[in-house]
């Protein structure tokens, strides 16, 4: 390929994906409220066509770049937020480009970018897209479908790609996602309307983000050998069934905030080998007399329960002692 993959210059040149990391779902930043299905088709019928144009082109292609044998420049970079596009057929032939942002228009209908086969990074948050379908990219790597109307995730065949988004869209189950994303090690999904973790199939994957979702059971689990980071926050949680000894790699495991009321099934965390940080806070189990020391107790090689390091010496030296 051209180019080669995403090298630390050009990601920060195009700034990198939204933060994934632990912190930031620990803010508890509020998420977009997701329009009504009415709200949805009154948005639809009042589209007003609005297509790329040659001086938004000029306006949004940046980063000038070697390409082929090194005789030749183009632009590798193009980005259109808040245009109101409905259209990018124009982008057709600009089958450089490695890096494109198009978030917070009216897209429906992402297949002008399937000629892009250098592509590497798509941002398309935002849109009227109703699915992530798209034609195979061979080197996509970054993908965001982020606030959307997508309803399932089929069709996301990308066999390079290593980090998808589909936060705050309308997805009830994780059936029909690929199990040819050999690559992915991040996938978030927060806010969508799962209900259970079957189908997630990826045995390569390090950090999974399942928060703000109506998840009550949890399975398949045990095929994501190497996750290391789990968010289930805001979920409907009553028991910790489904966790597996073959998740050997998981270390952060988020919790906070679904109906876990009995301490005893903490119990079902100690097949987790290298779990080390823990959240459980705003489940009723929280509220139980000495609920630190019962957990650390039944866990004793946590390093961190809730987000609460002034504590964690004081604990462990409670459950030595």
């Amino acid at each position: 390929m051209e180019g080669g993959g995403l090298s630390e210059e050009e990601e920060e040149s195009f700034g990198h994906g939204e933060g994934e990391g632990e912190e930031e779902e620990e803010e508890g930043d509020e998420e977009e409220k997701p329009l009504s299905e009415e709200e949805e088709e009154e948005e639809k019928q009042v589209l007003v066509a609005c297509p790329l144009t040659e001086e938004m082109l000029k306006e949004g292609l940046s980063l000038l770049c070697k390409i082929g044998n090194g005789l030749a420049h183009a632009y590798v970079k193009f980005e259109a937020k808040y245009k109101d596009l409905t259209d990018i057929s124009l982008l057709e032939c600009f089958i450089h480009l490695r890096y494109v942002d198009l978030s917070e228009n009216k897209l429906q209908d992402l297949s002008p970018l399937s000629s892009l086969t250098h592509l590497l990074w798509l941002k398309v948050d935002g849109n009227l897209l109703s699915s992530a379908h798209m034609q195979e990219l061979p080197y996509l790597q970054f993908i965001s479908f982020a606030h959307n109307h997508i309803k399932n995730m089929e069709g996301i065949t990308h066999p390079h790609l290593t980090s998808l988004s589909l936060k705050g869209n309308k997805i009830p189950t994780a059936l029909g996602l690929s199990q040819a994303l050999y690559s992915l090690r991040t996938l978030e999904l927060r806010g969508n309307k799962l209900e259970s973790t079957a189908g997630l199939y990826l045995p390569k994957l390090k950090n999974l983000y399942l928060a703000q979702n109506a998840i009550r059971s949890l399975e398949g689990l045990e095929a994501l050998e190497q996750l290391s980071t789990l968010h289930l926050r805001d979920n409907e949680l009553e028991t910790l069934d489904g966790f597996s000894s073959s998740m050997k790699c998981l270390q952060y495991l988020n919790l906070r905030n679904n109906g876990i009321s009995s301490l005893q099934e903490v119990a079902k965390l100690q097949v987790l080998p290298m779990l080390q940080a823990l959240v459980l806070m705003e489940n009723p189990c929280s509220d139980e007399a000495n609920y630190q020391q019962e957990v650390l107790v039944q866990l004793p090689h946590l390093k961190r329960l809730d987000k609460e390091p002034e504590m964690e010496v004081s604990l462990q030296s409670d459950v030595t002692e």
